[in-house]
């Protein structure tokens, strides 16, 4: 099993993701899965001696079961978190996430058959992109980097600490 870049101290925990922005026919790709009351991007923990652009690729692979092709860096995240006690064991956390934009293939066809560490199916849901904010979903500035065309990499922070 690989490693990923990541590590744990005292009741901190640090995360490095590289993760996708799937868009086809005015939606955007996210998952779910029966353990969590959200939905959550396609994508996951860097490996070590891993590219994020590698990990994006294999992470995209691994949760979609299609090879999609990267358009470009799209946003650099940090996000802050207090853990729920679920996958981030109730440890305070920070991740640092790549966010890369797919060239869209024009279908929105998928061969999914991944599962989460816990062993629960994730399903693959294509959501609207206009009524995003109907549903519970992270990262949360999607909305915000949907609300008009981008260019460049955006930089976006979100802290949802109760003790920051």
């Amino acid at each position: 099993m690989e490693l990923d870049c990541g590590m744990t101290k005292d009741s901190h925990w640090f995360r490095y993701r590289a993760a996708a922005i799937i868009v086809e026919d005015g939606c955007v790709l996210l998952v779910g899965n029966a353990s969590e009351n959200y939905y959550y991007s396609v994508g996951g923990g860097v490996h070590m001696g891993e590219t994020s652009e590698d990990a994006v690729l294999r992470e995209v692979y691994e949760e979609t079961g299609v090879h999609y092709e990267i358009d470009r860096l799209a946003v650099i995240h940090e996000n802050f978190w207090d853990g729920n006690g679920s996958w981030d064991q109730g440890l305070v956390c920070h991740e640092l996430a790549f966010y890369y934009l797919m060239k869209p293939r024009g279908t929105k066809e998928i061969n999914s058959n991944s599962i989460t560490r816990f062993n629960d199916k994730e399903e693959m849901h294509w959501i609207p992109i206009d009524e995003l904010k109907s549903y519970r979903h992270f990262p949360t500035f999607l909305e915000e980097y949907f609300s008009e065309p981008r260019e460049g990499v955006m930089h976006y922070i979100t802290d949802e600490r109760k003790n920051k």
